[in-house]
């Protein structure tokens, strides 16, 4: 066979193959098949229902061509260890949080919570406007990855107890589930703390391995059990007011895409802020009142002990950021824009 001829075979089963699938070149050249290592179980109320929406919508938004396959925790790498598989591109995404990289880089926790933090809209105003954002991208840039907050998380109750706590002295010792920031706050008060996932909390408060948690708000605490074993909740959760969520991805990955689809994942997670934060507020009564139905105490700390919480955070935040270069830049960041701010939330709400 002439080597024209062979040619000419070739590109009409290539035409016969384009006319089958429906897909020319360029449509092929834009399908991205992506694997999602997730932090957060797809059954947890709110946080699970959030990814199973983001990716949903990025499937609508692409015409099905962006498709993003979700692996609950520990399918493909452990829960709290999916940083290190996405930023080497073993992983393509992940839904996560940067309080579970604290050991990594502890000055990056800010961009998950912070104690005695601000309100959702107050929070992505220094996130997005007041300098965040350069600080985060910058940073997780030099690691290989590209983030983005991804859901708004309402505030959390701060602490489940076997027994009521009537003096903060009856924190020393304990073994307590904790997260992020807050974790060195109750270290300061003499509780021992470890970070745990969401699945692992039950069966270690079961089995006497921890004496106490803290995990989210009402409706995260009662899918979890807590109250089948712990019957006394704490609130204000001083240590996460307001809280993100995370995609990673990995930044090769990323900047490889289709500009369309980078678009879609920053239209997504702008989505999921609203959506979750608004869900998460609008479903905690139910929980609350089924707590209380299962014989749990709700408590809230006295204003006293919630001074007692605020001096141990300055004393944490202070003596971090002598110790890491990049806590002391975000905290310098974070805490000008929140004195920026100050006028306008003292003026424009309500006390």
């Amino acid at each position: 066979m002439r080597k024209s001829d062979l040619a000419g075979l070739c590109a009409g089963v290539l035409l016969a193959a384009m006319s089958i699938t429906g897909a020319g070149p360029a449509e092929a050249q834009d399908r991205v098949h992506w694997k999602l290592a997730s932090s957060y179980p797809s059954t947890l109320d709110v946080v699970g229902e959030n990814i199973l929406r983001i990716i949903d919508s990025i499937d609508v938004m692409s015409d099905g061509k962006f498709k993003i396959r979700f692996f609950e925790p520990g399918a493909l790498v452990p829960a709290l260890e999916v940083f290190d598989p996405v930023a080497a591109g073993a992983v393509d995404i992940s839904y996560t949080t940067t309080g579970f990289h604290a050991g990594k880089f502890p000055g990056l926790v800010f961009f998950s919570s912070v104690p005695f933090g601000p309100t959702v809209s107050e929070y992505l105003g220094w996130i997005q406007y007041g300098g965040g954002r350069e600080i985060y991208e910058r940073e997780y840039h030099k690691l290989g990855v590209h983030g983005m907050q991804c859901g708004a998380v309402a505030p959390e109750s701060s602490g489940w107890f076997r027994e009521e706590i009537t003096s903060l002295d009856q924190l020393k010792g304990l073994k307590m589930r904790f997260f992020g920031l807050g974790s060195r706050v109750m270290e300061k008060l003499g509780v021992s703390t470890q970070l745990l996932a969401g699945g692992d909390i039950f069966p270690a408060l079961e089995l006497g391995t921890i004496d106490a948690t803290e995990f989210s708000f009402p409706t995260l605490d009662r899918r979890l059990g807590f109250y089948q074993i712990a019957k006394h909740n704490y609130f204000p959760g001083w240590h996460q007011q307001a809280s993100f969520v995370e995609m990673i991805v990995n930044l090769e990955k990323f900047e490889a895409l289709p500009a369309a689809y980078q678009k879609m994942l920053e239209i997504a997670c702008g989505d999921a802020n609203l959506w979750m934060m608004t869900k998460g507020d609008a479903t905690q009564g139910p929980a609350i009142a089924f707590h209380k139905e299962q014989g749990v105490q709700i408590h809230k700390w006295t204003d006293e002990q919630i001074e007692v919480f605020r001096q141990a955070w300055e004393e944490v935040a202070e003596e971090a950021s002598a110790e890491d270069p990049l806590f002391a830049e975000v905290y310098a960041s974070y805490s000008a824009f929140r004195e920026s701010y100050a006028d306008w939330r003292d003026l424009g709400y309500l006390k």
